[in-house]
């Protein structure tokens, strides 16, 4: 018994202790406080913008003011520790401006020397331009002492039958003289689809494509209407009509080196077989040239079988023959250019070449304003090329080839080319 009472007074007593130092730890304190180890950094963030709790003897704390004391350090300890992160994020942010700041200055830069690179190559087109219709202007006044047949007269006195490569489209207002052998097909394929002249038969509607025309098709004269078609279409009023149509459409023409177009004419039409050009003048030159001896096959396929066909040297001297034109005029393929448009009376505003297709072509549609509408056909790798000139000519005698230049020479001329002398003095 004394032994259980000595733990009940040593219990007692170990209470009342506890007791007395509760009481004197919240004296100290004046009040609960939840975060009692608080950092120094955090303490002076609350000793700037509250007062202290200053020791006093005991008070009751009511329980809202518990709570608001409660909350006032939960406020001033929160910004305490976002206010780093918070810093670093500005900065981040400012960095992300500043870059775009840099990439928007970059992409307005470059679009800047897009737009001078593509000022600067329209003022050199729109130069050449300039250049290729002035020197037309010259050589058809006389300044260069040049002088050929129909140069001087107006175009009232053309016959209507010479009219018949001027190619008309009212619906844009466009007139387009075709020359044989210098990418005329796809020029037709794109008057055809402007024009709407043929319906495709798959759709039942007119071409939209150029490439999807067939190129066979767009050689029928019935697709296109010329000015030599006036006349039985408007009877006496067509040269008053001709006249205003020059004067208000958009007039072009695209043009090439004379003697590689005579090559490419050749090469197509009597390098291999075509029954109607060896009929009309294939079988006319190895009989009039070839010392043929008895009579020449019927067809194109039969004499190619045989071996026989025209050489380049007998359809130079087919041209060269005063009589070759006493009986018929030069077909169109190589006809002169002069001959076919009419540069000294027919006032161009586009003259394009065959040597700078791509982008004659598509400058020349953005000035007729039907870039949105199609593009030009991509044309065929194997042109003949101006390199192959002294090649084909080395056959041909000195003196022949002096008298084809000059049968040529106003197209040489004309539309500024070269005069061929690796060609002329070999």
């Amino acid at each position: 018994m004394g032994t259980w009472r000595g733990l009940r007074v040593a219990f007692i007593l170990g209470s009342l202790f506890m007791i007395l130092l509760i009481i004197v730890y919240w004296d100290d304190v004046g009040g609960f406080n939840l975060y009692p180890l608080q950092d120094p950094k955090h303490e002076s963030l609350h000793s700037d913008s509250y007062p202290q709790a200053t020791s006093g003897p005991p008070r009751s704390v009511p329980t809202s003011r518990a709570h608001a004391s409660s909350s006032v350090i939960v406020h001033t300890t929160a910004p305490s520790t976002t206010l780093v992160p918070e810093e670093k994020g500005g900065e981040a942010k400012e960095q992300t401006k500043d870059k775009g700041k840099e990439t928007q200055e970059q992409r307005k830069e470059e679009t800047r020397e897009d737009e001078e690179k593509e000022r600067s190559r329209t003022a050199v087109e729109e130069r050449e331009q300039e250049a290729r219709k002035q020197r037309i202007m010259d050589v058809c006044s006389g300044k260069d002492a040049m002088d050929f047949p129909g140069r001087t007269r107006a175009f009232e006195q053309i016959p209507n039958r010479e009219l018949d490569h001027l190619i008309v489209d009212d619906t844009h207002q466009i007139i387009y003289c075709y020359v044989p052998k210098v990418a005329c097909t796809n020029w037709k394929r794109v008057m055809v689809v402007l024009s709407q002249s043929l319906i495709s038969p798959s759709s039942g509607k007119p071409y939209t494509d150029p490439e999807a025309v067939p190129p066979d098709l767009v050689h029928n004269s019935s697709l296109h209407l010329t000015f030599a078609k006036f006349w039985r279409h408007y009877g006496s009023l067509s040269r008053h009509l001709m006249a205003l149509k020059l004067q208000h459409y958009t007039k072009f023409l695209f043009v090439r080196d004379p003697f590689v177009r005579l090559i490419s004419a050749f090469r197509n039409k009597f390098g291999r077989p075509n029954e109607d050009f060896y009929r009309q003048f294939g079988s006319v030159m190895l009989s009039r040239y070839g010392n043929m001896s008895g009579s020449l096959p019927e067809t194109a396929a039969e004499a190619f079988a045989a071996g026989i066909k025209p050489t380049f040297q007998q359809f130079i001297t087919y041209l060269l023959d005063p009589e070759t034109e006493k009986e018929s005029i030069f077909n169109e393929h190589w006809r002169q250019v002069y001959r076919l448009c009419h540069p000294c009376q027919v006032k161009y505003d586009f003259i394009g070449r065959l040597e700078t297709l791509e982008s004659d072509a598509e400058n020349l549609l953005k000035l007729l304003e039907v870039d949105h509408l199609l593009h030009f056909p991509s044309g065929a790798r194997n042109r003949t090329a101006a390199s192959w000139e002294r090649d084909w000519f080395k056959q041909i005698p000195s003196s022949m080839r002096r008298e084809l230049y000059k049968l040529y020479e106003p197209d040489f001329e004309l539309f500024g080319y070269p005069k061929p002398d690796s060609v002329l003095h070999r």
